[in-house]
């Protein structure tokens, strides 16, 4: 049974009891700001399973069914990143641009963890392949705006920015850059059949396995993780097929490379070799992991060199602004 269009308020909670009262035996919501609706319906509804997508507070509040699930997209975003420095330095090969003109340009849904870890690890994927690559964000604060989200990406381009990406789920910014003959990476939608000049490629979660793991509990009457991080390995992380007619030659070998490293764990996106904040290298961090309504910094997540990002929590808390990103708001 599937509710759509449900809002971030007390319909979410509404939606939940009804299902519930209708015999469900687990129920999946799969927006931010759906969590403490579920959370309320979840202590209602204590014989139903609730699993929420991107949520934070499963783990410190501890109620037995309801629990959080996230993946670890931002090594797929990564790789998204690295097919677009690879299309970059294409563009430079060719004299299409200079190397200083090398802006990225980042269509951004809200301000949050999610979005900046997600944009930067986009970013550091592209400068990983070209290095004089900057990035330019501005936010719609909204989720899904076809209006809002192609107006946000012709003032990217407008502004020099040459490729362009997005975290924002509707086709408004890659018919844009199609329109202005633009590339561009999108999220969670293959866009070839809508921009088959510039679309370049797409990363998503694929949730099946996470489904399959909560409802095969549901069934055994087996416990569900109350946090749950799907990774490349676990199949949770997509590339979208790439568009040979778009990328540069040689995209495809050097995803494999990469994704490889990613796998084999001798390649970590946040890095901290590989950006600096501020002019200096992070060798310490705290970040908001078991989330209060201050968003107080709680955990220490910088060691062995790196940002353990979705580690500790499912939900992703990258929150930091790194050097060769602006945010245009």
């Amino acid at each position: 049974m599937i509710k759509t269009n449900i809002a971030e308020d007390d319909a979410c909670y509404t939606a939940a009891a009804e299902l519930a009262e209708e015999g469900c035996n687990v129920i999946f919501a799969d927006s931010f700001g759906h969590e403490t609706y579920i959370l309320q319906a979840a202590k209602e509804f204590t014989d139903v399973q609730f699993c929420h997508a991107t949520g934070t507070h499963a783990h410190t509040e501890k109620v037995p069914n309801f629990h959080n699930a996230f993946a670890s997209i931002y090594e797929g975003r990564y790789l998204a990143g690295v097919a677009a420095g690879m299309k970059l330095n294409e563009m430079i090969e060719k004299g299409d641009i200079t190397a200083e003109q090398a802006k990225i340009g980042y269509v951004g849904a809200f301000p949050y963890a999610e979005v900046k870890s997600g944009y930067t690890s986009f970013f550091l994927g592209a400068r990983s392949i070209c290095e004089s690559a900057t990035m330019e964000v501005t936010f719609t604060n909204s989720w899904f705006d076809i209006a809002l989200e192609r107006e946000a990406a012709l003032k990217l381009i407008n502004d020099g920015c040459v490729l362009i990406s997005q975290h924002a789920d509707s086709e408004g910014a890659p018919k844009a850059c199609e329109e202005k003959e633009v590339p561009d990476v999108s999220y969670n939608i293959d866009t070839a059949s809508i921009a088959p000049n510039t679309a370049l490629i797409s990363s998503r979660i694929n949730w099946a396995p996470y489904y399959k793991l909560a409802i095969d509990a549901v069934v055994k009457g087996e416990a569900i993780p109350a946090d749950w991080t799907g990774t490349i390995q676990t199949g949770s992380v997509e590339l979208l097929k790439l568009n040979e007619t778009v990328a540069a030659e040689g995209t495809q070998a050097k995803l494999d490379e990469v994704k490889a490293a990613l796998e084999a764990g001798t390649l970590h996106v946040f890095d901290t070799a590989k950006f600096t904040k501020d002019g200096a290298a992070l060798e310490t961090y705290k970040a908001d992991v078991d989330s209060d309504d201050a968003f107080t910094p709680d955990t220490e997540v910088i060691a062995d060199g790196y940002f353990h990002e979705s580690e500790y929590r499912s939900a992703p808390y990258f929150d930091i602004d790194i050097d060769g990103i602006t945010i245009l708001g």
